[in-house]
């Protein structure tokens, strides 16, 4: 069924010009549409190539990170591949808060391209374009939240060249990775403790700072609230992070991403050190 997709799509390429192989037709769920897209026109044995999950989502409607907060749940996705061809974890962009009548969620609005990387193997051999297939969950909310589920395939080539630079995916590909959280800069550190109720995260970063937040990874482990206190420091910042009342086990390690008052996030990835209230 997959190999007739894109045997369609071929078809469909000669009547639609403006269609491309590096795109599936985009399908609609409740309040958005989604679509499978590639940053490459082709896929090239032995190589990385990346693809993406391009949702639109209608004014005042929201979707879900990693972490959705206090509800909601982020977009489930698995993949049908052919021979040859793997996939990696999903690549999260940053996200932000999303304020409701019972909590702080955390999430997306508008447009948000999720990057999937993906490897081919070096014995790849066809002449045929490659099908690969998506199935989307995804919940989408407002005052009420609506289920929607998508299944999408894209069809790729296999070519032994790389494709020329400059093509039209390569511009939204970059937007789309500025939107991830990036490594932290050399010379920033940080460092978290245990403090009673509280873990304590504390960083350097060359200046003063009086406004970040953190969005942990993991469900359950700190409380999601509008502002985490925090106390500037003359190169950088204290943040207090409250325990969550469902907190059940040992916190070893704090990951998640900071948000800065400049509107940059950095990847966090840090221990904590056990100590008494302060």
């Amino acid at each position: 069924m997959r190999w007739f997709a894109c045997s369609l799509l071929l078809l469909l390429l000669v009547s639609v010009p403006a269609l491309s192989l590096a795109d599936s037709p985009s399908q609609s769920f409740p309040h958005g549409t989604l679509s499978l897209i590639s940053e490459s026109p082709w896929i090239q044995p032995g190589h990385d190539f990346t693809l993406g999950l391009r949702f639109s989502l209608e004014n005042d409607w929201h979707t879900y990170w990693m972490n959705p907060g206090d509800s909601g749940q982020p977009a489930r996705v698995t993949w049908e591949l052919p021979a040859g061809i793997t996939s990696g974890s999903i690549r999260w962009p940053a996200p932000e808060q999303l304020g409701t009548s019972s909590g702080v969620d955390y999430g997306y609005k508008g447009e948000v391209i999720l990057l999937v990387p993906m490897h081919a193997s070096a014995n790849l051999r066809t002449t045929q374009p490659l099908p690969i297939t998506t199935k989307v969950s995804v919940l989408v909310c407002k005052e009420v939240c609506i289920p929607g589920k998508s299944q999408l395939t894209l069809c790729l080539p296999v070519k032994t060249q790389m494709p020329p630079q400059g093509n039209s995916r390569e511009t939204l590909f970059a937007q789309a990775r500025n939107k991830l959280p990036q490594l932290m800069p050399p010379g920033w550190r940080l460092s978290a403790r245990e403090a009673g109720d509280s873990f304590i995260l504390s960083a350097t970063v060359g200046k003063r700072v009086t406004k970040a937040y953190f969005y942990p990874s993991e469900e359950s482990q700190i409380k999601n609230v509008p502002d985490q206190p925090i106390t500037p420091e003359p190169s950088g910042f204290r943040l207090e992070l409250r325990k969550s009342d469902q907190l059940t086990k040992t916190v070893a390690r704090l990951r998640g991403v900071l948000r800065l008052e400049d509107g940059r996030a950095y990847l966090v990835d840090t221990a904590v050190a056990r100590s008494g209230p302060g």
